[in-house]
């Protein structure tokens, strides 16, 4: 199992690194060119994420608030607010769940609902969620039948704080399966804990374990992501919302590898580590950024970013 797991990543990693390709904005208006001497001036809000095949993110904005983002294979993330916090966010879609670099063919639709506690920090943000399936044909017929309903899951995240620093300290998730007409119970959990260098965050571990009448069991999963040598230059997300960010991450169970949209800057060399014994040799990759000249990130780990003006 830990060698699947190590090989996954592998490949997931491999697969990312593509070079760019020339985009239009919604209006099919060129982009501007950020890696030329002029760049953006004031004011600017991240567009899109894209490789030279796909398109793996595209920001829609009403106002300063980005509503809307569309991922790969045309899946949709609507992101409602209330004031100017990240109220609810849903997706529906298709989402790379196992890990191997590809989307599954099942699609997802998800809910999920955000609390916000003293200084409006994220608290809480409880989650619903639905996986279907297009069942193989029945002969005659050539055609898979329509999507149908696989599995229902519930979730429960909770969002800790350091007390001295206000930084976001560790993520709890409790997750049960949600079967009509069985009383519902949580039956697994992770723990997720984050330390940092300054402000960039340097290290995630998460712990992956069973439930029982409401307790913690023994991890069966522990691992470990780090995040070194970071560059002085702006991140692209900073431009995006912490509680969309936070999202992103919980939306598959192993997206903690891009822990570090949470910090302000860029880190040049991301290393995956499985620590339950025996501990294998961690699985790393490096990369050189480039910026535009108001010193934001425009492409790094085969990942280009194009932004637009406000």
């Amino acid at each position: 199992m830990k060698q699947l797991f190590y090989f996954i990543l592998l490949i997931a990693g491999l697969s990312s690194i593509h070079s760019c390709k020339d985009m239009l904005d919604e209006d099919g208006d060129p982009l501007l060119d950020l890696n030329e001497t002029g760049g953006l001036i004031g004011p600017r809000a991240l567009y899109r994420e894209i490789t030279d095949k796909d398109t793996l993110a595209e920001y829609h904005y009403s106002g300063l608030l980005v509503t809307k983002v569309i991922t790969d294979s045309a899946s949709v993330i609507n992101i409602a607010y209330s004031g100017d916090k990240v109220s609810q966010i849903n997706f529906n879609g298709f989402l790379d769940l196992d890990g191997n670099g590809k989307l599954d063919k099942d699609s997802v639709s998800y809910s999920q609902l955000f609390t916000y506690g003293p200084n409006d920090k994220l608290v809480t943000i409880s989650e619903n969620r639905s996986v279907f399936r297009r069942p193989p044909p029945v002969p005659p017929a050539t055609n898979p039948g329509p999507q149908t309903l696989l599995r229902k899951t519930k979730a429960l995240y909770d969002l800790k704080y350091n007390a001295s620093t206000a930084k976001l300290d560790s993520i709890i998730m409790r997750n049960g399966p949600d079967v009509s007409g069985t009383p519902f119970a949580f039956i697994s959990y992770s723990k997720t804990g984050y330390t940092y260098l300054g402000d960039n965050v340097s290290r995630v571990v998460r712990n992956y374990g069973p439930m029982a009448g409401g307790a913690f069991g023994r991890p069966i999963n522990r691992f470990a992501y780090d995040f070194v040598n970071y560059d002085t230059e702006i991140s692209p997300f900073t431009l995006l919302p912490s509680a969309y960010k936070i999202s992103r991450l919980l939306s598959t169970e192993i997206n903690d590898k891009e822990s570090h949209i949470l910090s302000p800057n860029n880190p040049k060399k991301v290393s995956v580590t499985d620590l339950i014994p025996p501990i294998p040799s961690p699985i790393s990759w490096t990369t050189n950024y480039n910026y535009d000249p108001q010193t934001y990130m425009t492409k790094g780990f085969g990942v280009n970013y194009i932004y637009k003006p406000f």
